[in-house]
């Protein structure tokens, strides 16, 4: 009998699946053949090569570039995700708005345009980085420009409520309080009140709260990064205020030093991968120095990747720690998120607050707190 006749031929079922892959659902409508894995990776390469998102916008039509990503890396080798990205680049036009300056020019940046560029900051091509920073850098001026200023108004006002100083300076001295507070040593016969006591304002450059971001960001949290990363940047202007901001998905990275400048704190993030919330949170624990006057923020949507039982022991002792903790769900302007709700009802059973915030409500939200 020849080595030919040996061989087992090929599987049927096999065979049939991986033609269902290649041709697609409009082809071949049945799903019946793939598994529950293999339907989710139909529908991954269904996003980049159907016919039906040949037309493929740079706005809110295309929010989903960066959960994409993550599914593919996934499910795909890293030969072929490096194809796929540079697919969806073409596809999405991003390389010819890149190289164009009359699109440039007429283009008007979003958060949607800026989560597909960080997204795949990694296929834009060498001479074409600096053109999408300037895109991602006009959004952080714009956002900046409307979100300082309420934040400034919103933090400073519960900051100077906060701080007290029992030797001020002239020009740090509050007048009001301080003859409250001594009308009992008013002098009736030299009409004069000697003050026993002063009252100071806060003095600048005295961080009067620490406050702590840990962020997910994975393909899932995309709108959040970006408003968190441009947020973050303006609260750490703030002297009264010392903000940390530490990133992750399975790995963690923290980007504290680089907030001087939003831009580079978005160009530092990984949209996309897996989520490790329980690593991310053994490390931010440890800038914990001050529990009592220290603010924790966790945005995630609470799917764990790694382990949820040591995610809750981490949420436990950061709350027995004396910190306020906080976990947000989604830092967004599109509506209710999709979130784990298990796990946030285990956490709100702790009485930790868990919900989604929109931009313009998170400054208030952080000074209520302080």
């Amino acid at each position: 009998m020849s080595e030919r006749e040996t061989t087992n031929p090929p599987n049927e079922e096999l065979r049939a699946k991986r033609w269902r892959l290649v041709l697609g659902r409009e082809e071949q409508e049945s799903t019946e053949l793939l598994s529950e894995e293999e339907r989710h990776i139909d529908k991954t390469l269904d996003f980049l090569y159907s016919d039906q998102n040949q037309k493929a916008g740079l706005g809110s039509s295309r929010p989903h570039v960066s959960p994409w990503l993550g599914n593919i890396r996934q499910y795909f080798p890293q030969t072929v995700v490096s194809i796929l990205q540079k697919d969806a680049l073409k596809k999405l036009k991003l390389e010819q708005i890149l190289q164009e300056d009359e699109l440039l020019n007429n283009i008007v940046p979003d958060v949607h345009l800026a989560v597909a560029l960080l997204s795949l900051k990694g296929a834009v091509p060498q001479k074409a980085k600096e053109v999408a920073r300037q895109i991602v850098r006009r959004l952080a001026q714009e956002l900046t420009q409307k979100l300082k200023p309420l934040t400034e108004k919103a933090l400073r006002g519960a900051l100077s409520r906060q701080t007290r100083n029992s030797r001020p300076k002239l020009n740090e001295l509050d007048w009001l309080k301080t003859v409250r507070k001594n009308l009992r040593h008013y002098q009736p016969d030299h009409k004069i009140i000697i003050p026993q006591k002063l009252e100071g304002r806060g003095r600048k450059g005295r961080s009067v709260k620490d406050l702590i971001i840990c962020l997910d960001q994975s393909g899932s949290m995309a709108t959040s990064v970006v408003y968190t990363g441009i947020l973050a940047s303006v609260m750490a202007s703030l002297n009264a205020l010392k903000t940390h901001l530490v990133v992750f998905d399975v790995q963690v990275a923290d980007l504290t030093e680089y907030l001087h400048d939003p831009v580079e704190v978005l160009f530092g993030t990984q949209l996309g991968g897996g989520t490790d919330i329980a690593k991310a949170l053994a490390y931010s624990r440890q800038l914990i120095s001050r529990p009592a006057d220290t603010i924790f923020l966790l945005i995630t949507d609470l799917f764990e990747g790694g382990s949820e039982l040591q995610m809750m022991q981490h949420i436990a002792q950061i709350q027995d720690s004396g910190a306020r903790l906080i976990v947000l769900l989604s830092l967004s302007d599109q509506g209710i998120p999709v979130y784990n709700q298990a796990a946030a009802a285990r956490i709100q059973d702790l009485g930790i607050p868990v919900f989604g915030c929109t931009p313009d409500a998170f400054p208030g939200l952080v000074a209520s707190y302080l």
